[in-house]
């Protein structure tokens, strides 16, 4: 298979479970924008959203984040987060490789750094929590969708035969 150097609002949809018209609302709140910002055009109509392959992978955790209830003014406080207070981009903490890791309770969003400091990225992101004893926090990854459906197709298979 062969990367793509940027994806469409319908591909991105089709990957992410997200519709386009969130997809657009994302982009006109400043949620999430585009790697290609749509354009007018001389006809009078309007240029294609573009997203690159990092886009698609921070939109594939958002998408996850929203189907767990986090409304898109929580999502779009964390990106701001993320960004302002710890210079990363949500795709930096999505995996271990990195110095920081982002982490969910269900209610809360939680940045763990590689020393083991973990900050609420929703109440104070400046200051650490002093303890994270008793919060039972999951890392955010990217593919939990695929993992979910695969479960639920091998479940009805089961079901059936």
């Amino acid at each position: 298979m062969r990367l793509k150097t940027s994806y469409s609002a319908r591909e991105v949809a089709a990957l992410t479970g997200l519709s386009a018209r969130q997809l657009q609302t994302w982009d006109a709140t400043g949620v999430f924008a585009p790697a290609v910002s749509p354009r007018r055009t001389a006809a009078g109509g309007f240029t294609e959203r573009r997203y690159s392959p990092m886009d698609v992978l921070e939109l594939v955790a958002l998408a996850d984040l929203r189907r767990r209830g986090f409304v898109p003014s929580t999502l779009r406080a964390m990106m701001d987060t993320l960004r302002d207070c710890f210079r990363r981009r949500l795709s930096e903490t999505l995996d271990d490789t990195g110095d920081l890791r982002l982490l969910t309770d269900g209610r809360g969003l939680f940045l763990r750094t590689q020393h083991g400091h973990i900050f609420d990225l929703l109440v104070d992101p400046r200051q650490p929590l002093i303890t994270g004893d008793g919060l039972r926090l999951a890392p955010v990854s990217i593919g939990s969708r695929r993992r979910r459906r695969k479960k639920a197709v091998s479940a009805a298979a089961r079901r059936r035969g």
